[in-house]
């Protein structure tokens, strides 16, 4: 009889602590990203992130840039030379952005929820 009762309660805290870890697992905490002005492009061109996170983009370029989204609904700051700026993405912005300056620089974000 005690030998049932102690794999019931075995069993029952191994659900709990499986249930748990699974619950952990899904919840991500906000992560940040760099991205790099340099050489007239955005390095990476392409970025992974989700509503949360951060990103700094870093100049690295002697010519000022910025990162403009496409309908306009975020901009950093002009960036001149060695100068970063850092957005929290929102479920606001939108993903393909451009330099205002060089309008032949693109990239995107690939925002998740």
């Amino acid at each position: 009889m005690q030998r049932r009762h102690f794999l019931q309660t075995s069993v029952a805290a191994l659900a709990v602590t499986g249930s748990s870890s699974a619950i952990h697992a899904t919840t991500k905490t906000p992560a940040h990203h760099d991205i790099t002005i340099s050489r007239f492009k955005f390095v990476p061109d392409t970025l992974d992130v989700r509503i949360g996170d951060t990103i700094t983009w870093l100049n690295k370029d002697i010519a000022p840039h910025t990162a403009t989204a496409n309908d306009d609904s975020w901009t950093t700051d002009e960036l001149g030379k060695k100068q970063s700026q850092t957005l929290t993405i929102t479920t606001e912005m939108s993903g393909k952005y451009y330099c205002v300056y060089h309008p032949h620089m693109k990239a995107k974000l690939i925002i998740t929820s």
